[in-house]
């Protein structure tokens, strides 16, 4: 599957990139992506920590010296340690240019059976790759953003034009034929009731500040039990604002409380 998107993402942009590439993790898919700034440097990182292929097509010959984004040579050196590969057609010297990008976008989208969009303006280049799928006869999956933000435009564009709407991992193995381990799917996280609370405060992002007013903890011990989760995955700060990475289970419904008594 190709992963494209805007190289100014938002802090959804990188959770949602983390969040359904690690729900990938122990499955027979590879991540291809074209080693740029912004939403395909995050691919590939989301897929080396999950353990998954990943492959890079830049916009420049291999050469080190002309290889771009020259900011992620590190990323490159990476995913040729852990297995995977870099590719392009042009000349090992060959440097980037306006042009070179969109002639590779042909090469992403064609070798792939779907192409995974993560927020693209109303004139990104990422929505060359995703009018190729279509040439191609590729499935393209599209994450919705908010109606609010400038970079969900070129995304909800594609939605309205049948585009397949992603929400978790598995509507992505859903559409690559790929049989979802129903022991994966059942498994819901085991949290403790500290864990619970904060994440059904962050039900939507929040400074530090006000979460942790809203605990009616001590300061000291709330910020041990959000440093903990932080640890664990379960959130994320950024710029001082807390975000959920950990989805709550659905509450019981009778049905299922009269089943568990």
């Amino acid at each position: 599957m190709s992963v494209v998107g805007s190289r100014q993402y938002t802090t959804y942009g990188k959770q949602v990139v983390e969040h359904l590439i690690s729900g990938l993790a122990g499955y027979p898919i590879g991540i291809v992506s074209g080693l740029a700034l912004g939403i395909d440097g995050l691919a590939h990182e989301a897929a080396l920590a999950a353990g998954l292929y990943t492959l890079a097509v830049p916009g420049s010959g291999l050469s080190e010296a002309v290889l771009y984004p020259q900011s992620h040579r590190r990323i490159a050196y990476k995913i040729l340690e852990a297995g995977g590969g870099l590719m392009s057609e042009l000349p090992p010297d060959h440097p980037a240019a306006l042009w070179t990008f969109p002639q590779r976008n042909r090469i992403m989208a064609g070798m792939t059976k779907a192409t995974l969009l993560i927020e693209a303006g109303a004139k990104s280049g990422t929505l060359i790759t995703a009018r190729l799928c279509a040439d191609y006869n590729r499935e393209l999956l599209v994450v919705p953003g908010s109606i609010f933000s400038a970079t969900s435009i070129g995304t909800h564009q594609f939605l309205k034009l049948g585009a397949t709407p992603v929400t978790e991992a598995a509507d992505i193995l859903a559409v690559l034929g790929i049989e979802v381990d129903e022991q994966d799917a059942a498994t819901l996280p085991l949290l403790a009731p500290e864990a619970t609370l904060v994440l059904s405060l962050l039900s939507e992002p929040r400074d530090r500040d006000s979460l942790i007013r809203a605990l009616c903890r001590p300061v000291s011990e709330a910020s041990v039990i959000l440093m903990q989760l932080e640890m664990e995955g379960h959130i994320m700060l950024d710029a001082g604002v807390y975000t959920a990475r950990t989805l709550l289970p659905p509450p019981l419904s009778s049905v299922d409380r009269n089943l568990k008594s």
